[in-house]
């Protein structure tokens, strides 16, 4: 029996046909899309179906919209660029789904006065080691990871960011979550644009001076205690971010 919650419903359908259009090239770069009244008529579905659909390409950059022009197609083929929604912590571990994590730096011991203190240890010493995240073989992210001795020391243990170039389906988060007695809660986050750090720039295919999305995300437990802190780069190019927000109605 087909599961209804997997069927796709006619925004999906709709967006995955004009994403199939793309990809065969029938939209140059900068080329007007149809209208939405004619994709409405075109597809035999409503208006707010094809707002859904467009703003789905939208966020995944493949389309931009201009006010009173309407619908234009952009220079990026549809599977050249990552996309994954947030909305939980869970859809976070989802990343060891369809990515891969490699060891670029292995953990090691070190002073690092702001790490300690946003991890709010008594101790200026951490563990640091740097990791590199994979789609289909193309990176899209740099991410230097810190966590507390303690933890870094079961990290390794475990065989996480044990030995540069181990690659595996795993996050660190998801082993730290295992290895804290309280598991993590919630995230703290921060995201800003940066040029990415030359020391950066080849690890995710980046040209020196280009652009990057920085996420700083700090994992904290059920009370409250800081447990990791990653620092990530990612290329816009190979990287698109999205936030899913609802809104909880009382009874």
């Amino acid at each position: 029996m087909t599961d209804p919650s997997r069927t796709p419903v006619a925004y999906q359908m709709l967006a995955a046909n004009l994403r199939e259009a793309i990809a065969r090239g029938d939209y140059a770069r900068g080329e007007r899309l149809p209208t939405e009244a004619e994709l409405s008529s075109q597809y035999n579905v409503s208006r707010q179906t094809v707002r859904r659909a467009l703003l789905d390409l939208v966020t995944e950059g493949l389309v931009y919209r201009v006010r009173g022009r309407g619908t234009f197609a952009t220079s990026i083929r549809p599977g050249t660029r990552y996309l994954r929604s947030f909305g939980s912590v869970e859809d976070l571990l989802a990343y060891s789904l369809d990515t891969t994590m490699e060891t670029i730096q292995p953990l090691r011991r070190r002073a690092d006065v702001d790490a300690a203190s946003r991890l709010q240890l008594v101790s200026d010493e951490v563990m640091v080691g740097l990791v590199r995240r994979a789609h289909a073989e193309a990176p899209f992210c740099v991410t230097r990871i810190a966590v507390s001795v303690e933890t870094g020391v079961g990290l390794i243990e475990r065989g996480v960011l044990r030995t540069a170039g181990d690659v595996t389906p795993l996050t660190v988060f998801s082993v730290v979550n295992e290895l804290s007695p309280n598991r993590i809660a919630g995230v703290h986050q921060s995201i800003t644009s940066v040029r990415v750090p030359p020391e950066y720039e080849s690890l995710i295919g980046c040209e020196p001076g280009d652009p990057s999305l920085r996420i700083d995300r700090l994992y904290y437990d059920t009370q409250g205690t800081p447990l990791e802190l990653a620092i990530s780069y990612f290329n816009p190019e190979r990287y698109s971010y999205r936030v899913e927000l609802s809104r909880r109605f009382d009874p």
